[in-house]
C-alpha cells in the first residue's frame, strides 16, 4: 500500500470523528452538503474513496480547511490566515475559530451608522459575549439600551431580544464569542 492510499484510508475515520465531535447527524450533513446519507456513510466507513467533489462541501460544512480532512503534512507556517467575510451594510466579520457546533470566536468591524434603519431585535438559541476593541457599540437588550465603549464587555443569553448597532462617529471593532447551545462563558480573575 502506498503512502497515498494510507492518507485516503484515514479520511473516513477522520470525517466520522469530526462529525461526531460537532454533534452532527448524517441527515444534517446530507442536508447541508447535498451528499446522500448512504454516500456519507460509505465515506466514513472507508467503503467509498474520497474525491475532491465530496471533500470540498464537507470541508465547508465543517468549516475546516481541506488539508485538515486529509491530514496534509504541515507547511511549517503556524499562522492562521482568516478570510474576512463582508456582511450587510458594510460590516466585516473575521472568523477566529473554524469549528462549528461549539464556541465561535470572531472579530467584527462595523462602519458608523451600521446597520442602518430601525432597531429590530432578534432572539435565538445561544449565549453571546462581546468586547469592544475601539469605537462604540450600541446594544439594545430587551427594554434596556447600552453604549459600550472601548474596553467594555457585555455577556447575555441570546434568547433575550437584542440588537447591535454603531452610533458612530467612527467604526467599531469588537471581539465576539458565541455559544450556540447556550454555553455560558466564565470569566475568572485570580484574587491575591
Amino acid at each position: 500500500m502506498s503512502e497515498f492510499d494510507d492518507v485516503l484510508e484515514a479520511v473516513g475515520p477522520r470525517l466520522r470523528r469530526l462529525r461526531q465531535e460537532r454533534g452532527t447527524t448524517l441527515t444534517d450533513l446530507a442536508t447541508s452538503t447535498g451528499i446522500s446519507i448512504s454516500t456519507l456513510s460509505r465515506l466514513e466507513s472507508g467503503q467509498r474513496r474520497p474525491t475532491l467533489e465530496l471533500l470540498l462541501p464537507l470541508a465547508r460544512a465543517h468549516q475546516v480547511q481541506l488539508d485538515e480532512l486529509v491530514d496534509a503534512p504541515p507547511t511549517g507556517d503556524p499562522r492562521i490566515h482568516p478570510k474576512p467575510i463582508k456582511r450587510h451594510h458594510g460590516a466585516i466579520v473575521i472568523p477566529l475559530s473554524r469549528r462549528p457546533g461549539g464556541l465561535q470566536a470572531f472579530k467584527q468591524i462595523a462602519p458608523p451608522g451600521w446597520p442602518g434603519g430601525e432597531v429590530k431585535q432578534q432572539t435565538h438559541e445561544g449565549y453571546d459575549w462581546v468586547y469592544v476593541l475601539s469605537g462604540q457599540l450600541r446594544l439594545v437588550l430587551d427594554d434596556k439600551d447600552f453604549i459600550l465603549k472601548e474596553g467594555e464587555v457585555a455577556e447575555f443569553d441570546t434568547r433575550v431580544p437584542h440588537w447591535f448597532g454603531n452610533p458612530g462617529p467612527e467604526p467599531v471593532e469588537m471581539l465576539g464569542l458565541f455559544g450556540p447551545q447556550g454555553e455560558r462563558l466564565h470569566v475568572r480573575a485570580k484574587s491575591q
